[in-house]
């Protein structure tokens, strides 16, 4: 998957633009600079295209207080990581010393730079001429705010991103991957350990493509499967020196590689912020995930403990109501053996493949039950259902009206379908089309 930086100085609308690819207020928008202080990640849809937008606080070539060092710091983190950059400036006000810095900056990097110039309102405003001094060739134009010109910008950019299917098809040609993630000091390691110290497996070691990782290939009851694990974050985090500031994009760049996700918890903290940050970029990237509570061996607990832990993190995390959860201790080994029962179901239903003329019975039923909406007074109308790609299941609705339905009643379908195709452990992705046209929206449903 390809990463998209948003770099710029303070207030030229990069959280806007963020916003608008998204197609949601995922971004904090204000007029005050620096309201935006850490990145923030996402992965988004554009047609057939899936990729990763990194939105940044406003960089400062020279900061000159310690909140503007840490949000430069993420910028810079964010430049690092991305495979190419918007950078975005202000039209209204025209190129600024410190736009020069940044672009001055952004040459270094040895990324693919698009120079993104907005607020540009009216397709006879020329004031992005000015900008191509600074030598990126061509300039975008674009209202973020209006939703002007950012169609021919991702259009040119995701070029380079691979579609959808094709990106699913490379994923079944190997064994399948597991990634493990969860925020430091929860026992990701202490459990690839325990896998890799079993006699029923072969072990092999080599560095991975995701930095500071280990890839670890291992076969188990003749399975083979392949390990990321990302117990290197906080060793990076240390050459930061700031908190843990790789771990989300760690996380993102190891689910992102992955077939199946093992969040860990740690069950003597329960579920934190970032753990549920962590769950919503699996629940995104339409990954099967396995939820395991680590430490139970700690926990002071009665015979209703684990039910009480489950529907707590439940209620918190009702994007993942379909994952299942395991309570281990990786020091122990505690049903750490159970895992692998688990990640064979999951990776079954993640391969299912249904019939289209049992799906149109089953979506038969499902509206027989909850009839469909009207839209501007006329009945919304779902023509044709039919399976389009496995891991994760994805189902395509002909529909005449794909924007008509209400994220209530896709839930509701995606939950009918788990019942009644034995779906219960799988991410299901729904996409509502016009029959005859090319627009699609895909929705990732818990």
């Amino acid at each position: 998957m390809k990463y998209i930086g948003i770099i710029g100085r303070p207030n030229v609308g990069k959280s806007t633009l963020f916003n608008r690819i998204l197609g949601q207020r995922a971004a904090i928008v204000d007029n005050t600079p620096g309201v935006t202080r850490d990145r923030n990640f996402a992965i988004a849809y554009w047609g057939n295209k899936v990729f990763t937008i990194i939105d940044t606080g406003g960089f400062e070539p020279k900061p000159k207080t310690g909140l503007s060092k840490q949000m430069r710091e993420q910028a810079q983190m964010a430049i690092e990581e991305s495979d190419f950059i918007f950078f975005v400036v202000d039209g209204q006000t025209g190129p600024t010393p410190i736009d020069q810095e940044i672009a001055d900056k952004l040459r270094k990097s040895e990324r693919k730079i698009y120079l993104v110039v907005n607020k540009i309102d009216h397709s006879n405003d020329h004031s992005a001429i000015e900008f191509t001094k600074f030598g990126f060739g061509q300039c975008y134009p674009i209202s973020a705010e209006h939703n002007l010109g950012i169609g021919e910008l991702l259009e040119d950019a995701l070029n380079q991103v691979t579609a959808i299917e094709e990106n699913e098809a490379m994923l079944e040609s190997v064994a399948t991957r597991i990634a493990v993630v969860g925020k430091p000091n929860v026992g990701k390691s202490s459990l690839v350990n325990r896998f890799a110290a079993s006699d029923r497996m072969m072990v092999s070691e080599m560095a991975g493509t995701t930095r500071d990782a280990i890839d670890t290939d291992i076969k188990i009851n003749g399975v083979k499967y392949q390990l990321i694990d990302t117990a290197g974050i906080r060793r990076k985090a240390k050459v930061s020196a700031k908190l843990e500031k790789f771990s989300i994009i760690m996380a993102i760049k190891a689910i992102n590689r992955a077939d199946i996700v093992i969040l860990m918890l740690d069950a003597t903290e329960g579920l934190s912020t970032q753990d549920a940050k962590i769950g919503s970029l699996i629940e995104d990237s339409g990954k099967g995930c396995i939820i395991l509570f680590n430490k139970w061996d700690l926990i002071d607990k009665t015979d209703k403990t684990a039910l009480e832990f489950e529907h707590r993190i439940r209620n918190q995390m009702k994007f993942l109501a379909w994952a299942p959860m395991i309570f281990i201790s990786a020091a122990t080994g505690q049903r750490v053996s159970n895992v692998w029962k688990v990640v064979e179901k999951v990776k079954e239903q993640m391969g299912k493949r249904i019939s289209s003329s049992k799906l149109n019975i089953i979506f038969g039923k499902i509206e027989q039950h909850k009839s469909l909406p009207f839209y501007k007074s006329k009945q919304v109308k779902i023509y044709y259902v039919t399976q389009a790609n496995v891991n994760p299941p994805t189902f395509i609705f002909m529909t005449n009206y794909p924007d008509a339905l209400k994220v209530s009643y896709k839930r509701f379908i995606a939950n009918q379908l788990r019942q009644k195709c034995e779906l219960n452990l799988s991410p299901l992705r729904l996409i509502f089309r016009k029959p005859s046209g090319r627009r699609t929206r895909a929705v990732d449903i818990s």
